[in-house]
């Protein structure tokens, strides 16, 4: 289960910098390079809790700084609806923009809780399986 919430997250994010050619709207410019960022350090963690990269606690820890940083935009950038054809962000975010805050808050929220506790790579798996519930819980909901 952890190992699929981690893959949707990385691949969820992953394609979103695929879809910033030809955005033209510079309000869902600055979502999409948000996102973006998150994804980067998303991977940062991953490649870490994979092997694939030597774990450092404080390049994880930078990494979860970094995410709770980017995630407390998200809100913001979306108050104010923006379109733009390749955005991939569902007209629902506005109809229930409650709903919405709260799962963005709850982005953030966890990155912050998780930011100094990532002493061991044992760690990272169990990280990267809260931060991938946050970000498919509104991905879920509010993305195409």
């Amino acid at each position: 289960m952890k190992k699929t919430v981690f893959a949707v997250a990385l691949v969820a994010l992953g394609t979103a910098a695929l879809a910033h050619g030809g955005v033209k709207n510079k309000d869902v410019m600055a979502r999409m390079e948000v996102m973006k960022t998150i994804g980067d350090q998303m991977k940062i963690i991953g490649a870490m809790a994979k092997g694939e990269a030597a774990f450092d606690a404080s390049a994880a820890n930078d990494a979860l700084t970094e995410i709770a940083a980017q995630s407390a935009q998200i809100g913001s950038l979306f108050e104010t609806r923006a379109d733009d054809p390749k955005s991939e962000a569902l007209p629902a975010i506005w109809k229930d923009w409650e709903d919405f805050a709260h799962l963005a808050s709850a982005a953030e929220t966890t990155a912050e809780g998780l930011i100094g506790t990532v002493s061991a790579q044992a760690g990272l798996g169990p990280a990267l399986g809260q931060l991938g519930g946050t970000c498919k819980a509104c991905h879920s909901k509010y993305r195409k």
